[in-house]
């Protein structure tokens, strides 16, 4: 049964003859009743203060909630983005070890080429070097037998004494005919024998 503050004040109790004191028993309702109205709005109070507190508790058990769930997903888009880092400094990592082995590779074929280059130029100059010494050789045994003069290409014919200068002008012209001309592998002695010719003429 539910009281009221009123209806405890309201109560009334039978007489008797022996029964309780009016006055006492009224004073005391009253006492009870003001008590019960004052219990009754701290209840008031403390149910509006737990309806409160509860609504406040339900917010914030949303706020968590959102919390926990943006938590979350900043927990995976953050572990997302650690594992596409390490995938693109891997990707970055191997790049870079193609591009210095290619680099590498290149350089060593370069390295190659330039001395195989500076291999056919070493062997040019001793090919240019062979035949300035072949040259050389050549020229030099053509200057020792124009020096030499072996066939005497280069010396005067020797006049006999007992021919007279005028059997030897009407002579000239048939031992002319007859005389052979010196053959020579010097450049220059057929101009040469010429040159005699028409000095004797």
């Amino acid at each position: 049964m539910k009281l009221s503050a009123l209806e405890i004040k309201q109560q009334n109790f039978a007489k008797s003859l022996r029964g309780y004191d009016v006055a006492e028993v009224q004073s005391f309702l009253n006492l009870v009743s003001n008590e019960w109205e004052h219990l009754s709005n701290r209840c008031r109070e403390q149910d509006r203060e737990i309806q409160r507190l509860n609504e406040k508790l339900q917010h914030y058990q949303k706020v968590e909630e959102a919390l926990h769930d943006t938590l979350q997903t900043a927990k995976e888009s953050a572990e997302q983005r650690i594992n596409s880092s390490k995938q693109e400094a891997q990707n970055r990592i191997a790049k870079a070890e193609l591009e210095a082995e290619k680099i590498v590779n290149e350089s060593q074929q370069r390295r190659q080429s330039i001395r195989q280059s500076i291999q056919r130029l070493l062997e040019r100059r001793h090919e240019i070097i062979r035949g300035m010494e072949s040259y050389l050789e050549l020229a030099t045994e053509s200057l020792e037998s124009f020096r030499r003069d072996d066939h005497s290409t280069f010396s005067l014919p020797r006049e006999d004494a007992e021919d007279s200068p005028e059997a030897k002008n009407g002579a000239g012209a048939e031992e002319k005919k007859r005389k052979p001309r010196t053959t020579s592998h010097v450049p220059g002695a057929e101009d040469l024998d010429d040159l005699i010719d028409d000095m004797d003429d």
